[in-house]
């Protein structure tokens, strides 16, 4: 896994990259407070093969603990989470 976002694309709202050929994709919801960026994550990962990675970045602290029972719930692996100043990173693989 790539850390502090390299290799992923500087767009919003869930773009593929082209280093990854296709199998990731960033999902960006700043200022969106729960259950928003689990909705967007939801739908993103719908439209997603499985075993591709989803990449959301939050700036809602409760995301932390909503992200790992939302990957409990779904089935989805939960692979990272990591708090850059202000922003709350979660990664998830679809299943």
């Amino acid at each position: 896994m790539r850390n502090g976002g390299a290799g992923w694309t500087n767009n919003c709202c869930c773009q593929k990259t082209e280093e990854d050929h296709g199998n990731s994709q960033r999902n960006r919801h700043p200022g969106l407070n729960c259950p928003l960026p689990i909705l967007k994550a939801k739908k993103a990962l719908a439209d997603m093969a499985s075993g591709q990675l989803l990449k959301v970045l939050a700036t809602d602290s409760g995301s932390l603990r909503d992200f790992q029972a939302f990957a409990k719930q779904t089935g989805n692996e939960l692979v990272e989470q990591q708090t850059v100043g202000a922003e709350y990173i979660h990664v998830l693989r679809r299943r």
